[in-house]
Order: structure tokens, then C-alpha cells, then sequence
């Protein structure tokens, strides 16, 4: 070694989420050749693979002075850093490299393992798990007493969506995925028939491969149409329905329940006349049929109505419309 070589400091982290000993290549490579491996957490979850695979690792947390000194003469040590990280280890190299008093070691930050898209999924399983078992108000819940929450949390989300506040819609998409983890983790206890959150994605992964032959199977859809072709024609395989009203939700509000019953008469070719009968429901209805015909969809085009009626009062109220108004 080169005695005026400072070395090289390697801050070692990994992902809580992948599996303890899954480390990169590059991060094997860097622990087998150092000079010493130094970790302050003793129930660290990698230091038993670390052990399985020969590296010896010593428990041990420097100061940012020991362990420049320690790097003398271009050696390497690498530090395993916490999930939380090791703010004053972090902190004092900084602060000593800056002070321009010591020559300073090379300093790497080396990730052994990363999340791979929706990680963070598997901390809202985790917390999920946990308040249901540690909370007084959640592990009490039944399906049936959440069953409101879940369309309070829809109708929120549709809000933000027509409000366009993208801040809005990330929370309000999170309220919503919370209450199909929420529903997931009661459904585990069930003594029958449990299942849980992975079988629900499993269930929904099945689907979407199942209905998009053009994506992962060899049939091709060139249009929207095809697409659309292709879904109906496997969704009626699956369902085996009798009739095409079957699967319809009747608890869904009434325009939209009025177009989705026109949108499968319509699909299925089926020559369907309105029931006959006077007063305003025969007529919104008939109203709603034709329009989802017509390719609009009439709940929303009348909660943009609705939505413009409410700017209206306001504004005769001399409140303002937009975002920054003052609320009641």
C-alpha cells in the first residue's frame, strides 16, 4: 500500500424491502476486498448472510476522525449504514472535508440493493398489519362497517380529479388504496375462506393478462375498438353470465346505473324498448340511455353541471370559485 494513499471510505446501504442477503454484485465484490467491514447495529439484517458468505464484520461505530484515520495508507472500510441512515457519521465527514485540515479519503455511497417500482407498497402492508393488531378503532372494523368509507373515498377521489389538483389526487389515491389494503387485511382473518393482499393482486394480474391477448398472448388489437372487442368477448367467457344486467352494481348512482344497463343492451345487440311510464325518472333515464349512446357519459356531464350551478351560487353569494377562495 501507498502510505500517503487516504483510502477509501465506502457507506454500504440496502433496501428494508428486498430480501436480507440479495445485494448487488458490485457490493459483493467491494465487502470481500476490504480492508474492514464496520457496522454499529448489531441485529443489522444483513450481518447474518455476511457471515454465511465469509465476511467478517466488525460492530463497531467511528467518529469521522477514527475512521479517516483508519482509511491510512489506502485502505478500504466499508461502513454498513442503518435503514435510517447514519446521519453523524455523515454529518462529521462533511464537516471535516470541508475544514480543509485532513487529507480525505475517497468517499463512496454504494446502494446494495434498490426498490423496484411499488416497494413502498409492501410498507403500507406492514403498517396496515400493524394498526390492525395495535389500534383500538381499526382492528374492530368489519367489512361492512368500512363498506362506506370506501365510496366516501371514491367520491373524494373523483373531486380531486375534476377539481385537477394533482396534490389532491395523490392523497385521494392513497385514501382509496388504502381502504383495498384495509379490506385485504380483514379478509385474512376470516376463518373460512381467508385470503390476502397477495391473492388480490394475483387475482387482478390474472385478469389484465387474461383480457389483453394483444399484450401478452397472440391475437392483435390495431384500435380502441379491438381492445374493447376483446375484453368483452373474454369477460363473457369468465362470467358465464345469464343475463347481461348480471354484475351490474344496483347501488351505483342513477345515471350512471341508467347508462351501464344502455351500454349493455347496446353491446350485446339487444333490441330493448324503455318501460313505458311518465314523471321525471322515465325521462332521465331516457336521457341517460341516449346520451351514453352518444359516447357521453351523463353522470359526469351532469356533475360538471352541477359543479358550474354551485360557482353560480357562490358567486351570487359573493364568495369566489377557485382554488384560493375563502371556504365556509
Amino acid at each position: 500500500m501507498n502510505a500517503e494513499d487516504p483510502g477509501r471510505i465506502v457507506l454500504l446501504t440496502a433496501s428494508h424491502r428486498v430480501a436480507p442477503g440479495l445485494l448487488s454484485w458490485p457490493a459483493w465484490q467491494t465487502l470481500r476486498a476490504a480492508d474492514r467491514v464496520l457496522c454499529a447495529e448489531r441485529d443489522h439484517p444483513q450481518l447474518p448472510y455476511l457471515e454465511e458468505a465469509g465476511v467478517a464484520v466488525e460492530h463497531d461505530a467511528p467518529t469521522a476522525e477514527a475512521l479517516v484515520d483508519e482509511c491510512a495508507g489506502g485502505r478500504t472500510v466499508v461502513v454498513l449504514v442503518g435503514g435510517e441512515g447514519n446521519q453523524p457519521l455523515t454529518d462529521g465527514l462533511a464537516r471535516l472535508g470541508g475544514s480543509g485540515r485532513v487529507r480525505m479519503p475517497d468517499l463512496e455511497l454504494l446502494p446494495g440493493s434498490y426498490d423496484l417500482p411499488g416497494a413502498r407498497l409492501l410498507d403500507l402492508v406492514q403498517v396496515m398489519d400493524r394498526i390492525r393488531l395495535e389500534c383500538p378503532w381499526t382492528s374492530q372494523k368489519t367489512h361492512q362497517g368500512l363498506a362506506k368509507y370506501a365510496i366516501e373515498e371514491a367520491y373524494e377521489l373523483v373531486e380531486a380529479i375534476e377539481d385537477g389538483d394533482r396534490e389532491e389526487l395523490r392523497e385521494e389515491l392513497g385514501d382509496v388504496l388504502l381502504q383495498v389494503v384495509f379490506h385485504a387485511r380483514i379478509a385474512q382473518e376470516d376463518q373460512e375462506e381467508p385470503f390476502g393482499i397477495d391473492d388480490v393482486a394475483a387475482t387482478i394480474v390474472e385478469k389484465l393478462i387474461h383480457r389483453h391477448p394483444h399484450v401478452f398472448g397472440d391475437e392483435t388489437a390495431e384500435t380502441p375498438e379491438d381492445v374493447h372487442a376483446h375484453w368483452l368477448r373474454t369477460k363473457a367467457i369468465e362470467k358465464q353470465r345469464a343475463s347481461v344486467t348480471d354484475g351490474v352494481p344496483l347501488g351505483q348512482p342513477g345515471l350512471a346505473l341508467a347508462a351501464k344497463l344502455g351500454s349493455r343492451v347496446r353491446t350485446a345487440g339487444l333490441d330493448v324498448a324503455l318501460p313505458g311510464g311518465e314523471g321525471v325518472g322515465h325521462r332521465l333515464l331516457a336521457l341517460a340511455v341516449r346520451a351514453e349512446r352518444d359516447g357521453t357519459d351523463p353522470e359526469a356531464a351532469l356533475r360538471a353541471a352541477a359543479r358550474a350551478y354551485r360557482d353560480v351560487i357562490r358567486a351570487a353569494e359573493g364568495l369566489g370559485t377557485g382554488p384560493d377562495s375563502v371556504e365556509e
